[in-house]
């Protein structure tokens, strides 16, 4: 017996993988089922209650924990890893080997460039004036540059920059720009010292 659900309108190349109660196309809300396609490309792995609307487009080996949400029309690239209960807004880019791990928020016009990494429990934000009548004019999502590492439980707030390389210790709150390769900790997030400066393998290339 199926018990997912594929709405018109999409296209998802063999082989893959869909656990149970997983809904793939589901039509945002001012349009119809089938209105825009949804492409998933080859060995995608979507575990139980994942839910994916309409005009994704997603490249191969891709995968999803339990209960990831992914709203409409993202752009997200090859192997791809969403954790189980994150969500991932509408206009979202997320690059070749992004990771997102468990629990995480990533709101619209939020760019993850190749290989970023995102913790468990990351909020991301993009209102700039929550609740103001003009809050759509304001709307700015971060921008995570290639190979950047949020851990665990951090704040982003909207429009920062997260440099390449740099990496954002856990539980901060990011109120600015982070330089390429710094190391920042605390609220609001400070720079304490850089990649090159750590005792151990970073993938840094120097």
């Amino acid at each position: 017996m199926n018990d997912h659900i594929i709405h018109p309108g999409v296209h998802i190349v063999e082989p893959f993988v869909i656990g149970p109660y997983v809904l793939l196309g589901v039509p945002a809300q001012d349009r119809q089922a089938g209105d825009i396609e949804t492409h998933i490309s080859a060995n995608a792995v979507l575990r139980s209650h994942t839910v994916i609307y309409a005009g994704n487009r997603i490249g191969r080996d891709f995968q999803t924990g339990h209960g990831s949400l992914i709203r409409e029309e993202n752009v997200i690239g090859h192997h791809v890893s969403i954790g189980s209960g994150s969500v991932v807004e509408h206009h979202v880019e997320i690059g070749d080997y992004v990771r997102i791990h468990s629990q995480a928020f990533i709101p619209e016009y939020t760019i993850l460039e190749e290989n970023s990494w995102i913790g468990p429990n990351v909020v991301i934000t993009n209102a700039k004036y929550p609740c103001s009548p003009r809050v759509k004019e304001f709307i700015e999502g971060a921008k995570i540059k290639k190979q950047a590492k949020i851990g665990a439980n951090c704040t982003l707030l909207p429009g920062v920059e997260i440099g390449e390389y740099a990496l954002v210790g856990a539980g901060s709150v990011v109120t600015e720009d982070v330089p390429p390769g710094a190391v920042v900790v605390g609220n609001p997030a400070r720079i304490i010292k850089y990649i090159d400066e750590l005792p151990y393998e970073t993938g840094h290339e120097t």
